[in-house]
């Protein structure tokens, strides 16, 4: 035989050139198999109480734990956990080492907004809200509140609140939204007092802006505010044109809302906010508060919103806010947080000088 007959017939080279190329594409595609074996499955959302998924980011992580700039915003529906508390939206407080102030985020990302109450916008009901206050004073009572009531009520915290930090954690978790009362000077003050720190009209401005700095470092990760406390609402330092502007104007400057608790009070001039039209508590006798809020359902019902406030977590008015919140659907109304009620304010010129600023 011929030596050129013992010898495998070559490839020419675009046929060699093609057999290269689907070895580099099987390899290929032999590699991205391990790799995405190695990788596995995506993960899901984490589910939260009521069977709602959030992102990981609105899990209930210690403050602090969120990098600053991290901050972004969420999407709230009915009984989703509230965001833990963003280190990107505090910044020091300058009297009071170690402690924070609520401030607007990057990308301009405000308190009221990350921390706010779940609702749903599509719901076209009436909506009646309602603000139950007092929260951190007992603690058994406290708990009660958080557990018993549906997430839609808005807790507000005292200021004075020993040790606030588990009952945050366990609202939040519930997806109540938050609130901070304001201790501000009351009728009939000296008789009637909101406590150490109230906010005086006759206090210098200095004095006062060092007592809403303590204020409102005392929690965090709060949407808003309200002026009620202990069933206190501060009537006198509201009615004092100038110190209660410069008060709403700083609020605002740190992206809360403001409650004002006086009954068919105008809606605040300087910030987003809201009055409400009834305290369901006074007196706080059973038959009082069950018809206080069928009196806040038919308002609702009548004027397409309505914002009740109770001053405080007692057993009798939370056992009437829970049997009575359990009607509403079958009346055609939808409970809400009270972010869900707030109107934003005339548009106002020139820059906004804040409290906390006072001279």
């Amino acid at each position: 035989m011929a030596a050129s007959e013992r010898m495998p017939a070559r490839l020419s080279w675009p046929a060699l050139a093609l057999v290269v190329f689907w070895a580099v594409v099987l390899g290929a595609v032999s590699v991205a198999v391990i790799v995405l074996a190695l990788l596995g499955a995506p993960s899901a959302p984490a589910p939260v109480a009521g069977g709602a998924a959030v992102p990981a980011s609105a899990g209930a992580a210690p403050a602090g734990d969120n990098p600053a700039g991290a901050t972004r915003a969420r999407e709230n529906g009915p009984g989703v956990a509230i965001a833990p508390p963003d280190a990107a939206l505090t910044e020091p407080a300058p009297d009071y080492p170690g402690a924070v102030l609520p401030r607007i985020g990057p990308g301009g990302v405000a308190p009221r907004t990350l921390y706010a109450g779940g609702s749903d916008p599509k719901d076209r009901r009436p909506r009646l809200g309602l603000v139950l206050g007092g929260i951190g004073l007992s603690l058994a009572e406290s708990r009660a509140a958080i557990d018993d009531l549906p997430a839609a009520v808005t807790l507000a915290f005292s200021p004075y609140a020993a040790d606030p930090a588990p009952l945050l954690a366990a609202a939040r978790a519930r997806g109540h939204e938050i609130l901070l009362s304001l201790p501000l000077e009351p009728q009939n003050y000296p008789l009637n007092d909101a406590g150490p720190e109230t906010l005086l009209t006759g206090a210098p401005a200095a004095e006062n802006a060092r007592r809403l700095e303590w204020v409102l470092s005392r929690i965090t990760g709060y949407a808003g505010t309200i002026g009620a406390l202990d069933g206190l609402h501060g009537e006198r330092f509201a009615a004092q044109t100038v110190n209660f502007t410069l008060l709403q104007r700083d609020l605002a400057q740190r992206g809360l809302f403001y409650i004002d608790p006086r009954p068919g009070a105008p809606p605040p001039s300087e910030i987003p906010g809201r009055a409400i039209d009834l305290v369901v508590d006074a007196p706080p006798s059973e038959a009082a508060i069950s018809a206080a809020l069928d009196q806040l359902a038919e308002r609702a019902l009548a004027h397409g919103s309505a914002l009740g406030l109770a001053d405080l977590p007692r057993p009798v008015t939370v056992a009437r806010i829970a049997a009575w919140a359990g009607t509403l659907a079958s009346h055609g109304l939808a409970l809400v947080p009270a972010s869900a009620l707030i109107v934003m304010p005339p548009a106002t010129t020139g820059k906004s000088e804040m409290v906390t600023h006072g001279e």
